[in-house]
């Protein structure tokens, strides 16, 4: 379950994100995130889209910020929805996240203020790692997808 914070603001409207899964070798890259929602689970790198930005620049340039990945995107997956009420029912946040297939270009994965860790993994066979609520059924859809597009996944 994700935590989200009492004393937060209500959005007014929900918040426009972007992820990528990124394949190399057959693994997909997972980080851990360091700030709420999601502190601590292991998840996709990705963050807010920016004004006049796509959502592909959004996933690649969170991509590059976050764990020093180049990446190309393959396509599309699925969007993830993102939220939390507080003890009272109101809405304290919501993500709206379009999460890309991409295929890794360069760079060695980093930490840094946004992935407090960074690995590798078989995106099929998480084991018992904290994730966030939807990163299995993600990674099911990115690895057909990736494995659709020609990619060695």
């Amino acid at each position: 379950m994700i935590k989200f914070p009492s004393n937060a603001k209500a959005p007014a409207r929900p918040v426009l994100a972007a992820s990528v899964a990124v394949f190399r070798d057959g693994k997909v890259l997972l980080a851990t995130r360091t700030k709420p929602p999601a502190d601590q689970l292991w998840s996709l790198p990705g963050g807010k889209v920016e004004a006049g930005e796509t959502l592909e620049e959004a996933a690649l340039r969170e991509l590059d910020e976050e764990v020093g990945i180049k990446a190309r995107i393959i396509g599309f997956n699925r969007h993830v929805e993102i939220f939390g009420r507080d003890s009272a029912g109101a809405v304290t946040h919501h993500f709206v996240v379009a999460s890309f297939v991409g295929e890794w270009l360069s760079g060695e994965p980093t930490t840094g203020p946004e992935a407090g860790a960074v690995m590798w993994a078989d995106p099929l066979r998480l084991g018992g790692l904290a994730t966030t609520r939807e990163l299995g059924d993600v990674l099911r859809r990115a690895h057909a997808l990736f494995g659709e597009a020609g990619g060695a996944a």
